[in-house]
């Protein structure tokens, strides 16, 4: 099958080396030219755990990227690919979506044929049928019969996406047409996984509704976490207590510092307003986003409980990233936690494998480390905010602090002497 991608970022990238893996011929179009000589070049843009080794089989042979959308109207498929950041009011912003919904359309008035249009973006209930149909067509200047469409929602995980790709729990497809469902359906047809037929709005909510119920574990054991350790109660024992019943299962109930990352907290964000504007009250997705923004401030808080006003404090921050295996810090409870370090008067020293130079742009007046002994020497205290596995081993680096006081945000220390936010 031919596929062209529409956007080289994280989730169309993925996608991209994974369907040319499977043998389809992928054609990227991204219209930052910089990526495009770096995907060309075998080189991904961003970090992924795996995908530099896709890339390497597959650019040249059944991969390649574009600027130009010139080879759309040629493939039998198109993926929408592309970014929806949250606007100031929470909504999804759909610019992007809708440019790209036009620039295929004028491509496809250049030939004939069916073509099906699959937006992967994750976009509001609704915005495939009431957006990017009628661009599209109206674009393209073809017949109904002549352009099917899909909603195919991505579950990729950073860090695990190649895998969450290829080893997928479900496969969605939404579709307008039978025969467009049907073609989509048979792109995936090596994989081993359960494909699950509705309509495109269904679909769209299925991963709106998917990533809110994922935050709300998340939100619930944070919550859960700090009452236990009120009571001198380990959240992780009543967790996994918790976990062994199958209707709940064990995941996404590890209490820490919150969530972050591109989807969960714009998307939880984008379904609260879509509820609003619907007449609806979404108490708990309010309440969810709220546990999580006050999360990561508790670390602070204890950290100071012990060594007293941070004013000129230096204090250690190890992991930048949202989480491990990335190099992400969109919506990283880092992010807060420095600046609420800064603010009341401390000194931050931080450090992260991978996430130094996307964090030295959101918040630059920070001392950034090549090590963790070199941000935890002379520490007043630290703070310890991802779960890398380098992480794990630390003790003697701990012995250059000041003072060993050591705040946990994900419970990823071996050496024990340390104390968790919520447990």
């Amino acid at each position: 099958m031919r596929i062209s991608i529409v956007g080289g970022g994280y989730v169309g990238l993925v996608s991209a080396a994974c369907f040319a893996e499977l043998g389809h011929i992928v054609e990227v179009v991204e219209i930052d030219e910089k990526k495009v000589l770096l995907i060309n070049s075998g080189k991904p843009p961003i970090y992924e755990k795996g995908l530099e080794d896709l890339l390497a089989r597959n650019v040249g042979k059944r991969l390649v990227a574009t600027p130009l959308y010139d080879g759309v109207a040629e493939s039998d498929l198109s993926f929408i690919c592309v970014g929806t950041p949250p606007l100031p009011d929470g909504n999804a912003d759909l610019s992007v979506v809708s440019s790209a919904a036009g620039s295929i359309g004028e491509s496809l008035r250049r030939r004939g044929g069916r073509h099906v249009v699959v937006v992967k973006s994750t976009v509001p209930p609704g915005t495939t049928e009431q957006l990017v149909v009628p661009m599209v067509m109206k674009s393209s200047g073809r017949e109904p019969d002549e352009v099917g469409f899909v909603m195919n929602p991505e579950f990729l995980r950073e860090g695990v996406a190649i895998e969450d790709f290829m080893k997928p729990d479900r496969i969605v497809i939404g579709a307008t047409d039978g025969w467009a469902g049907d073609l989509v359906e048979s792109v995936y047809e090596k994989l081993n996984a359960p494909v699950v037929r509705t309509g495109l709005a269904a679909a769209e909510m299925i991963k709106y509704a998917s990533n809110a119920l994922l935050a709300t574990k998340i939100s619930f054991s944070n919550e859960v976490g700090n009452i236990c350790k009120k009571i001198g109660v380990d959240v992780y024992e009543v967790m996994r207590g918790v976990g062994m019943d199958h209707r709940i299962s064990p995941h996404f109930l590890d209490a820490g510092a919150g969530f972050g990352g591109s989807c969960f907290p714009k998307d939880v964000a984008a379904l609260a307003r879509l509820a609003e504007e619907l007449g609806e009250d979404p108490v708990l997705l309010r309440s969810v986003m709220e546990v999580n923004r006050r999360q990561p401030l508790k670390m602070v808080d204890l950290l100071e409980g012990k060594i007293g006003n941070l004013a000129g404090k230096r204090i250690a921050v190890l992991g930048l990233a949202f989480k491990k295996d990335t190099d992400d810090v969109r919506e990283a409870r880092s992010v807060p936690l420095i600046l609420e370090l800064k603010r009341r008067g401390a000194k931050v020293a931080a450090y992260d494998p991978l996430a130094v130079p996307a964090m030295e742009k959101i918040v630059p007046e920070v001392e950034y480390c090549k090590s963790a002994k070199d941000a935890l020497r002379m520490a007043d205290g630290c703070l310890v905010i991802t779960e890398w596995d380098e992480f794990k081993n630390l003790d003697e680096e701990f012995d250059h602090m000041k003072s060993r006081v050591v705040i946990e945000g994900r419970r990823v220390l071996s050496c024990g002497g340390g104390e968790g936010i919520c447990w």
